[in-house]
């Protein structure tokens, strides 16, 4: 390596190097990516200022404050957290110790390594795109660093072309090569990553805190028609016990008998984002329950564990069932009363005939007198500390689903009617360009179910006496701009709704399609073409890639001919300009050899005849050869005048 190129070269390696770490400022600690800085800055410097680069002395110090700094964040030996922390400080401290060209490989492999990482984060096609961008540039630096001459475009053309021609063989090798599912003990889960989404408790105005958050939770791809809006209800978490104030969840025990499904069956395609909790949130009501999932006595879907990447699950769910009967516990747990009821309260329910008609009747007139009444929705509700049930139906009369859910279950248990708060998601945006639903924060919704002899647990929505616009409303993005927390209807509007809409569905196959890509999808997109067994696999698997690398091989070595022809043809009208002087070039005779020959005879022509000489050497043997090198030979000799 020239001494004059160092400089070049190290620039452009902890370029790609920064490159490659600045995206995990988001996934490891400030103070690791602090002391990385410190070591990627300090180095940086030193390009310029080699007296400022430190001695083994200091290295050694380095290296024992990286050990303290991993064992400060306790993230353990194993895991990703903690393996991607230890190499991004390795690679920072090794970039302290740039000695030989050797040292330049080394940082190179550990960049690749980084990046690598990076996707035990985020699988989006934004990050795989930089990602692969990102490699360009490191094979670009490894190009550079082999070359005889530093060409920063040149190197970053060769690198993309290297890519570009890696990519059919990386694509069949996903398509035919097995699966391989990571063992339990690689298992990367995050315990203490945090998410934005219901709780397994309510409060009055709990679920309020979600209306504003445009945040993804699950998308759903039907098989045929779209159930219309008053039907799609994601059922998640049911509370039974209440203090008063707040609605929890009891220990539900699995389901001993089966809804009574008719009508229409509705199957699809549920793509759950990452979630803290391990529910999934199917249309009520879910039955063929697959075997990843649980189904409680709540009828609540479960997956067995917890997952940090996007998990898709084949459901099937009809809207009309009937529950059948109760036993005495569902009874008790269901008419449970934190105290006995205020005599306001008693007052309420006597006056709508709770206590002496049929739950029906109750239920009506209960729905009516919060639509005639001077109850309002709102999504920005007044906190209520003390009493809030009492106070809300008696005082402020302003509240969201939960208050309304809350009110409407609290004062049926008062007249001995088994009911219990349901959460989950109402709604949901059509993606029109993917023809699928995108179901949102915002969707957050808590209704109410009620035991009614012959027909099980009903749903009743107060929500819907309140606002039905807010149940009929087919889009959350259009409901909330009815409610003035989303953008104003400006022109522009459609289109970025559109713009939107068109990613979400690329995002959508993305995952499907390529993140989610597993032995099953393999299985069944393998079997379409008659591939059903691993001896035939490995028969496609080999005429694929030995088909992929005949052609690159023919391209590759038929460019090479190519350009080699064009060299020679050059060189070749060097030769016959020196003829006319009697200066044939002989048989075998190499073209050093024959330079040194026609500078005796033409020593006023040494610079040129060694320049000629010199490109074309490089041409024809060189490691790394361009465009730019052909030209400057043709220009060379057409310039040339013995």
């Amino acid at each position: 390596m020239k001494p004059e190129l160092d400089k070049n070269i190290l620039i452009f390696l902890l370029s790609s190097v920064g490159l490659i770490v600045l995206p995990h400022i988001y996934h490891i600690p400030a103070a690791v990516f602090g002391f990385f800085g410190l070591l990627f800055s300090w180095r940086f410097i030193g390009i310029w200022k080699q007296k400022w680069l430190p001695n083994k002395p200091v290295i050694f110090i380095a290296v024992v404050c990286g050990i303290a700094l991993l064992y400060n964040q306790h993230q353990g030996l194993f895991g990703r957290d903690a393996g991607t922390q230890l190499f991004i400080i390795a690679l920072g401290l090794k970039l302290m110790e740039i000695k030989t060209e050797r040292d330049l490989y080394l940082i190179t492999y550990f960049a690749f390594i980084v990046a690598a990482s990076q996707f035990l984060y985020e699988q989006s096609i934004l990050m795989t795109a930089y990602i692969l961008l990102i490699c360009c540039v490191l094979l670009a630096t490894l190009v550079y660093i082999n070359s005889g001459k530093a060409q920063t475009l040149s190197a970053i053309k060769t690198a993309v072309i290297i890519t570009v021609q890696a990519l059919p063989i990386a694509l069949a090798l996903f398509i035919l090569f097995p699966r391989i599912d990571a063992p339990k003990w690689m298992l990367l889960n995050d315990p203490h990553q945090a998410r934005a989404g219901l709780s397994d408790s309510m409060e009055p105005g709990s679920i309020s805190d979600l209306g504003g958050s445009d945040e993804l939770v699950f998308r759903v791809k039907f098989a045929s028609a779209i159930p219309p809006p008053r039907l799609r209800y994601w059922r998640g978490p049911v509370l039974t016990y209440t203090d008063g104030k707040r609605w929890t969840q009891i220990a539900f025990q699995k389901p001993m008998r089966s809804p009574v499904v008719t009508g229409r069956a509705y199957q699809y395609k549920l793509l759950m984002e990452p979630q803290d909790k391990n529910w999934i949130f199917a249309l009520d009501m879910p039955v063929e329950i697959p075997s990843p999932l649980t189904i409680s006595s709540a009828y609540q879907l479960s997956a067995v564990d917890r997952s940090d990447n996007r998990t898709e699950y084949d459901l099937i769910s009809y809207t009309d069932y009937n529950t059948g009967p109760i036993n005495l516990g569902e009874y008790k747990t269901a008419t449970q009363l934190p105290s006995e009821p205020s005599d306001k309260i008693k007052q309420l329910v006597a006056q709508l005939h709770g206590f002496d008609s049929a739950p029906d009747n109750f239920i009506n007139r209960l729905l009516n007198h919060f639509r005639v009444e001077d109850f309002h929705y709102t999504l920005t509700p007044p906190l209520i500390e003390e009493n809030p049930i009492e106070n809300f139906l008696f005082k402020t009369r302003y509240g969201f689903c939960s208050h309304y859910a809350s009110a409407f279950v609290y004062l049926m248990r008062v007249a001995h009617i088994p009911a219990r708060v349901v959460t989950g998601y109402q709604g949901g945006e059509l993606n029109k360009a993917g023809d699928f639903l995108e179901i949102r924060q915002a969707d957050a919704h808590a209704w109410a179910e009620v035991w009614l002899n012959d027909k099980g647990w009903v749903r009743v929505d107060p929500t819907a006496a309140i606002a039905p616009e807010r149940i009929e409303q087919s889009s959350s993005i259009d409901w909330h701009t009815t409610y003035g927390i989303a953008a104003a209807n400006v022109p522009a509007y459609n289109w970025l709704k559109q713009a939107r809409q068109l990613w979400g569905k690329v995002d959508y196959n993305w995952q499907r399609w390529v993140i989610n890509y597993d032995n099953k999808s393999q299985a069944n997109f393998l079997s379409s073409f008659g591939i059903n067994d691993l001896k035939t696999l490995t028969y496609w698997m080999i005429a694929v890639i030995a088909s992929i690398t005949a052609v690159l091989c023919w391209f590759l070595l038929y460019h090479k001919s190519k350009s080699a022809d064009k060299v020679l043809s050059s060189y070749n009208r060097f030769c016959k300009k020196l003829v006319k002087h009697g200066l044939i070039r002989n048989a075998g005779e190499g073209a050093k050899d024959y330079a040194e020959r026609v500078k005796t005879k033409l020593p006023a022509q040494t610079a040129d005849i060694d320049q000629i000489t010199a490109v074309f050497i490089k041409l024809r043997f060189g490691r790394i050869v361009t465009g730019e090198d052909l030209q400057s030979l043709k220009r060379l000799v057409d310039l040339f005048r013995a």
